[in-house]
């Protein structure tokens, strides 16, 4: 059997929270669902604007807004300095629509990850200045660890204007306005905003502020698919504040009242807007912006979410999508040296006995070029590391990994071996030696804060790391070739002293579904029911089922058909790359974790269960 976490233990109506009885008489599988993820109230569950958080509440949005609201008035030229992610487009893409429409003179200007690096830089006031000339400078999702850069600005008498969600432990910049529910001294309730988010919050206080006063203004809630895109796609956890946002976007885009360009990209991924889901702007969606920032320059995916024509939306659109083709080959490769590096300190491991996936091996520095010759390997100096079971992460570095793809490949390999990982690359390929820079990309794993964590490194040994930032689950930062290993040590010092829970991966259920509930009609009742996601998870359920038949496709997904107790018709499962060694063909009844999926082909639907994971259920036989 499975060794799983139930999310709420109760089985019974009069155990549930008492505002959730009602509902359970209709549904107990979705009254038990809120309940395991900490609902004990129905206004927790709407999803009026109404409910939204007030602005007021955001330190720094008052003066913000009040520099805002004379820069338009006066016919200041502001320029919006955004991020290379999604977050940062959809950013980026809302205040060019909501100002122009209040009538400013607004340009944007992202930076080229490739050579400029991240945040407000001086480098990038410079190229501002130098192309737009502007009287006021607005970060959107970025700066606010910016100093240096803001110093820049205001040296020229540029008003800074910072938006930002990123976390910090430091002092703000001493620009003219920060806008951060994560600066220190912000009580805004909810700190799961993401860049977009916050950038909406100082929209839609200017413009109700110049609509109270008669001036030309715009309704910013028209705005919320790029809201929701940005929202998902940067993992921002939803809470009840997200969750709105996303609900109402999400619901824009299902009746096309939304950018073009996410139509547009909508068609080149061969996906209907109207059976559009939450966790398609993460996997559908967001992948096809983020690649223009990680491949080429992420204006293209900005001017895909401005354009108002149609024919330029799909040409844009286009070229985002072969990007996305040239980003999964990249990460392809590095994914497979990847995991070669890692399976093969794992093998040498025999003091150790290691085995990654339980995190008792890290990886560290191995630069091995194709020839493998010894001018071209760099032997790693963590023989040690690579034996010491108590290393807790996964940390790699090659001279010719692609920087644009890093944060994929650490997030897969989190995935894979449930180990915080960080994954390096050049910050220019034409440079390698020892004092050239490098930069990293962190992903996490629940319990351990990746951006906490480096910055006790920082903390520790401030001579290890230039430039680092982020948030619990993601992370990124700046180091010299030359301090690779001293960067690996530290790290592990800080991941030894955590529990050896933290490490053990949890796999949660929501429990046993009734019978009644493998219909079609549950499934997709389940699935807008709510916003699923991040901080507020897909549901996801387990139970015993008859093995009536089975086949393998294409060598690596097995399809399943089951009986259920008092289900009067089989059951269609199936798991994606299964591993081929915990299944017996002989096997009469499995234990599943699966979720309830509908499964269309040739224009009908089919309920179908997305295994998780299964484990044979063997029969015991009583003696007589």
């Amino acid at each position: 059997m499975l060794n799983l976490t139930p999310r709420y233990t109760s089985t019974r109506i009069d155990e549930l929270p008492a505002a959730l009885q009602p509902l359970a008489a209709q549904s107990f599988t979705l009254a038990r669902l809120y309940a395991g993820r900490g609902i004990t109230a129905p206004d927790e569950l709407e999803t009026g604007l109404s409910g939204l958080l007030p602005a007021e509440m955001l330190h720094g949005v008052t003066e913000a807004v009040r520099l805002l609201d004379v820069a338009i008035d006066e016919g200041q030229r502001i320029l919006i300095v955004g991020d290379f992610d999604c977050d940062g487009a959809t950013s980026t893409a809302l205040m060019m629509r909501a100002l122009t429409k209040m009538g400013a003179v607004v340009d944007f200007l992202v930076p080229d990850r490739f050579k400029y690096g991240y945040g407000l830089t001086p480098e990038i006031v410079e190229l501002g200045i130098k192309t737009y000339k502007p009287d006021m400078i607005v970060t959107v999702d970025n700066g606010i660890s910016s100093h240096d850069g803001v110093a820049r600005a205001q040296a020229d008498g540029i008003t800074v204007i910072i938006t930002d969600h990123h976390l910090t432990t430091k002092e703000t910049p001493p620009a003219e306005a920060v806008v951060n529910p994560n600066q220190l001294g912000c009580h805004f309730s909810s700190k799961a905003l993401v860049g977009v988010g916050v950038a909406f919050y100082v929209l839609g206080r200017l413009a109700k502020l110049r609509r109270e006063a008669g001036k030309s203004s715009v309704q910013v809630s028209q705005y919320l698919d790029l809201v929701a895109l940005g929202t998902i796609a940067d993992v921002g956890v939803l809470d009840k504040n997200n969750r709105i946002l996303v609900h109402h976007g999400l619901n824009a885009i299902r009746q096309g009242r939304c950018s073009l360009g996410i139509l547009a990209l909508l068609e080149q991924a061969g996906r209907d807007p109207k059976q559009l889901q939450a966790q398609d702007f993460g996997f559908v969606l967001g992948p096809r912006i983020n690649a223009a920032g990680r491949m080429d320059n992420m204006r293209i995916g900005i001017e895909c979410l401005l354009t108002d024509d149609w024919s330029t939306a799909q040409r844009l659109a286009q070229e985002l999508e072969q990007l996305n083709r040239t980003r999964r080959h990249v990460e392809g490769e590095m994914r497979a040296q990847a995991d070669s590096i890692v399976q093969a300190l794992a093998a040498t491991d025999s003091n150790a006995n290691a085995n990654v996936n339980t995190g008792d091996v890290n990886t560290a520095d191995v630069n091995n070029r194709a020839d493998e010759s010894d001018e071209n390997l760099i032997q790693p100096k963590t023989e040690k590391q690579a034996t010491d079971n108590k290393n807790r992460s996964i940390i790699l570095y090659q001279d010719d990994w692609h920087q644009g793809v890093i944060g994929i490949v650490a997030g897969r390999l989190k995935e894979s071996h449930y180990l915080p990982s960080i994954v390096f690359a050049p910050a220019d390929t034409e440079r390698t030696g020892d004092d050239d820079a490098i930069k990293g990309s962190a992903r996490s794993i629940a319990g351990v804060h990746i951006r906490d964590a480096i910055e006790q490194v920082a903390e520790r040994y401030p001579d290890l790391i230039s430039h680092f930032g982020g948030h619990a689950m993601a992370a990124g930062l700046t180091i010299k070739r030359r301090n690779f290993d001293g960067f690996v040590t530290a790290f592990n010092e800080v991941m030894a002293q955590m529990d050896d829970e933290v490490f053990a991966e949890q796999k949660f259920t929501d429990g046993e579904l009734q019978a009644g509930d493998f219909s079609l009609w549950f499934a997709e009742h389940l699935a807008n029911a709510s916003i699923w996601g991040h901080g507020f998870a897909p549901p996801i359920f387990d139970g015993v089922f008859e093995v009536l038949s089975f086949k393998v496709l294409k060598d690596k997904h097995l399809k399943l058909s089951l009986r259920y107790p008092d289900v009067q018709y089989p059951i269609e499962a199936i798991q994606f790359n299964f591993d081929s060694s915990a299944w017996d063909y002989r096997a009469e009844k499995v234990h599943l974790l699966f979720q309830l999926d509908i499964n269309e082909w040739n224009g009908k639907q089919s309920l179908q269960l997305m295994v998780k994971d299964l484990a044979l259920v063997k029969e015991t036989v009583e003696e007589s």
